[in-house]
């Protein structure tokens, strides 16, 4: 997967350990990352400050960022007295572990050091600031040209535009063309934008080349300059000169005027740019108890819980909760089953919650997830039929009413975990159609081996998903992912597939509705 962004980490360190004897230690910190079999690699490490117990690093530590993985890091600040590259043989003057997670959606992530874990290290902290690298900004622009010459034999020309950068070594590099306008000599081009660093690498004193260009031949070019553009509060018209016409005719004036009638530059949110202002994800949880899983003491059904505790639907619940659970907060994560008889009444429900507390079904955790999974295995009668239409419209009422506050403030996924095709497919179009006003991306994951098309049709990678009355969403929000595809991959292949939607998802969602991070 790509990555979502590049992190900048700001390390700094308070009553850290004294292990010079006649000075205080010289300290620098290491940033290491999972590779997994319990390797550490080396990502970065800052420079060392001599005789300090307070250190604040200059130089930055920089992470590739994925919001879809699990990315454990491990701070490591030690004594250096000697000008090895080698740590072993410098005194360590503690650590912590913890997750990119946890720093980019923390304002200062702050902890106490440890020298192995449980013990701690003196009174010494370490403090993480962070900061996204990018320039954000975009260039939108509205042109026109009037009085262009006449290319066709026949007809008028077909103009288009074509803008070109300077490279540094003086060489043009296209960065955007326009439609095609047929039979105009006065075209007026559509809106358009491109993202700063694209057009000029953020430089506004770079030249830019624009080139009215026609199917049959290239007409002409200007050079002008974005700085110009940006600072004119007015249109600013080029004169069209074509080379070659104005050394055989003295008469000759232009070929034409491009007149750019707007050129503003915006700033685009990033989806780190949310999270670090202080959107909390919110994450709930939906599982299928209807009958076709088969009964959970067989150990043919989809809910049987193996000898080693686990099942499908237990690894789909770990792969997606591990990873979301960093961008909340409180850490509590309301779960929901459908689809099943439940005490006392043993009336079908399809949104009963998993702790059976229907007023508070938060659980504490993932791990409180999946405690009330198990523990409501044995209470309940699994039934039917599939309906996905409650639990959406469950989640969407409070994405609804957070919708209200005008900000950026919460934003939700639900996952819902299911074995077979869904009964109320009509209700659930609807529903989904409604969601995608709304702060809310949808995660379905398909156990067993049941055809999931109805799923891949919610999905609408195919096309926009319309609601029977034919009302299209507003934006894709569903993301289907069928288990048997991930059985004999690593666990976390599934989350990174699941969720390498979900930013672009909450991006285009507070970029549809016009809304800035809490604290930019």
């Amino acid at each position: 997967a790509a990555c979502v962004s590049r992190v900048e980490l700001s390390v700094s360190c308070r009553s850290l350990l004294d292990k010079d004897l006649r000075s205080r230690s010289d300290p620098l910190c290491v940033l290491l990352q999972d590779a997994g079999g319990g390797r550490w690699a080396e990502l970065d490490r800052t420079e060392r400050i001599k005789n300090c117990q307070d250190p604040e690093f200059c130089k930055k530590l920089v992470v590739d960022y994925y919001f879809e993985k699990v990315q454990k890091l491990k701070f490591g600040v030690y004594d250096i007295d000697n000008k090895t590259l080698d740590l072993n043989d410098d005194d360590y003057l503690g650590g912590i572990e913890c997750t990119l997670g946890q720093v980019v959606s923390s304002s200062v992530f702050t902890r106490p050091l440890e020298l192995k874990p449980g013990k701690p290290a003196g009174k010494g902290t370490i403090m993480v600031n962070k900061e996204e690298i990018k320039d954000t900004r975009v260039v939108y622009l509205e042109i026109e040209a009037q009085n262009l010459d006449k290319k066709d034999f026949l007809g008028k020309s077909d103009p288009f535009l074509e803008f070109y950068k300077q490279g540094d070594a003086g060489t043009w590099q296209l960065v955007y063309r326009s439609e095609v306008i047929k039979n105009n000599l006065n075209p007026c081009w559509r809106k358009f934008s491109v993202p700063l660093q694209t057009f000029c690498g953020g430089d506004f004193n770079k030249p830019i080349k624009v080139q009215p260009s026609e199917i049959l031949c290239l007409l002409l070019q200007v050079i002008c300059s974005l700085f110009m553009l940006t600072m004119s509060y007015q249109a600013v018209e080029f004169e069209c000169i074509h080379p070659e016409k104005k050394q055989k005719k003295k008469s000759y004036k232009n070929s034409g005027i491009i007149r750019i009638k707007s050129c503003k530059i915006e700033t685009e949110y990033s989806f780190l740019d949310y999270v670090m202002g202080g959107c909390q994800i919110n994450f709930t949880v939906g599982v299928d108890f209807t009958a076709s899983n088969g009964d959970p003491r067989s150990p043919d059904s989809l809910h049987h819980i193996s000898p080693d505790g686990i099942n499908e639907y237990l690894i789909a619940i770990w792969s997606v909760g591990s990873v979301v659970q960093d961008y909340d907060t409180d850490k509590l994560f309301p779960a929901f089953g459908f689809g099943a008889q439940v005490p006392p009444n043993w009336q079908v429900s399809h949104e009963f919650a998993l702790n059976f507390n229907p007023s508070n079904p938060y659980c504490p955790g993932i791990q409180g997830v999946v405690d009330a999974y198990r523990q409501i295995l044995p209470q309940i009668r699994l039934y039917g039929p599939t309906n996905f239409s409650p639990i959406i419209n469950h989640v969407a009422r409070f994405a609804a009413h957070s919708m209200q506050q005008g900000t950026a403030a919460h934003y939700y996924i639900l996952l819902i975990i299911t074995d077979g095709e869904i009964t109320d497919l009509d209700q659930t179009r609807q529903a989904i159609v409604e969601a995608s006003k709304l702060p809310t991306s949808i995660i379905i994951v398909g156990v067993g081996e049941a055809d999931f098309k109805a799923m891949e049709f919610l999905d609408g990678d195919n096309g926009v998903l319309k609601s029977v009355t034919g009302e299209p969403a507003a934006r894709d929000i569903v993301q289907f992912v069928p288990f048997r595809q991930f059985r004999n991959a690593p666990r976390e292949a599934l989350s990174q597939v699941v969720l390498a939607e979900v930013p672009k998802q909450l991006v285009s969602y507070y970029k549809w509705k016009g809304w800035p991070p809490l604290k930019p």
